[in-house]
C-alpha cells in the first residue's frame, strides 16, 4: 500500500502552486482591466442615449463582447494555443496561461464596465454637458469618478472569475493550483493535494472579495468626502 504524502511536501507544493496562481490571476486581471475599461467606456458612449451614439458600432462591439463572454474557457484555451505559441514560444506554464485568461476576461470586464457606467444618473451627465465639458473630460470626471466604487467591485468579480479560469488552465498544463489538483490530487488519487488546493482556492477567493469590498468602501467614502 502506498504511503501518504507528508504534509510538509504537500504544503511546499501548494505554496509554489499558489504563487503561480496569484501570478496568473494578477497579471491577467491587470491586462483585462487596462483593455476592458476602455472597451466598456466605448460601449457606453456608442449606446443609444450615450454621449456619442453610434448604433452600428455599438451593435458590432456588443456582438464581439457577447461572443467572447459566451465561449467556454476550455474551448478558448484550445483555440488560442497557436496564438500563444506564436507570441510566447510555448503553451505550457503560468505565463502561457495568461494569454487566454486575459483574452477571455477582456470582454467580461468590458460588459461589466458598461453596466456600471449606465447606472450613473443622467442628471449628473447632463450637468457636465451644459458646462461645455468635452467627452473625454466627462468620461474621466463624471462617468468613471461617479462609478469608481462599483468599478472596484467589478475588478474583484473579474479576479475571482479568473481564479476559477486559472484552475481550468491547469487541465492543459497551465500550472498553478488547478494543475496541482488535477495532476497530484485527481490523477494520482492523492486526497491531501486535492483538499489542500480546494481550501487554498476558497481562501484566495475570500481574500479577493474582502479586499475588493474594503477598497470599494474606502473609495466611496473619499468620493463623498470630496463632494
Amino acid at each position: 500500500m502506498r504511503s501518504a504524502t507528508p504534509w510538509s511536501t504537500v504544503f511546499d507544493d501548494v505554496l509554489v502552486a499558489t504563487g503561480q496562481t496569484v501570478y496568473m490571476v494578477g497579471v491577467s486581471t491587470l491586462i483585462a482591466v487596462v483593455l476592458g475599461i476602455p472597451l466598456g467606456v466605448w460601449l457606453q458612449l456608442t449606446a443609444p442615449g450615450g454621449l456619442r451614439p453610434r448604433p452600428v458600432v455599438h451593435k458590432l462591439l456588443g456582438f464581439v463582447v457577447d461572443l467572447g463572454r459566451s465561449m467556454p474557457f476550455l474551448v478558448l484555451l484550445i483555440v488560442l494555443m497557436s496564438f500563444t505559441r506564436l507570441i510566447l514560444g510555448g503553451t505550457i506554464g503560468p505565463t502561457a496561461a495568461i494569454v487566454p485568461l486575459a483574452v477571455g476576461a477582456i470582454p467580461f470586464v468590458g460588459r461589466l464596465v458598461q453596466n456600471v457606467l449606465s447606472e450613473v444618473h443622467v442628471s449628473v451627465i447632463e450637468a457636465a454637458v451644459t458646462t461645455g465639458a468635452s467627452t473625454p473630460r466627462i468620461v474621466r470626471s463624471v462617468l468613471l469618478r461617479e462609478s469608481l466604487p462599483a468599478l472596484v467591485n467589478a475588478i474583484g468579480v473579474t479576479a475571482i472569475a479568473l481564479l476559477g479560469y486559472s484552475a481550468m488552465a491547469g487541465v492543459v498544463g497551465g500550472g498553478g493550483l488547478g494543475d496541482l489538483a488535477v495532476r497530484e490530487g485527481y490523477q494520482r488519487f492523492n486526497d491531501r493535494y486535492l483538499w489542500a488546493t480546494v481550501v487554498v482556492l476558497a481562501v484566495v477567493a475570500t481574500l479577493i472579495q474582502f479586499i475588493g469590498n474594503r477598497v470599494a468602501r474606502g473609495v466611496d467614502r473619499r468620493r463623498h468626502a470630496s463632494v
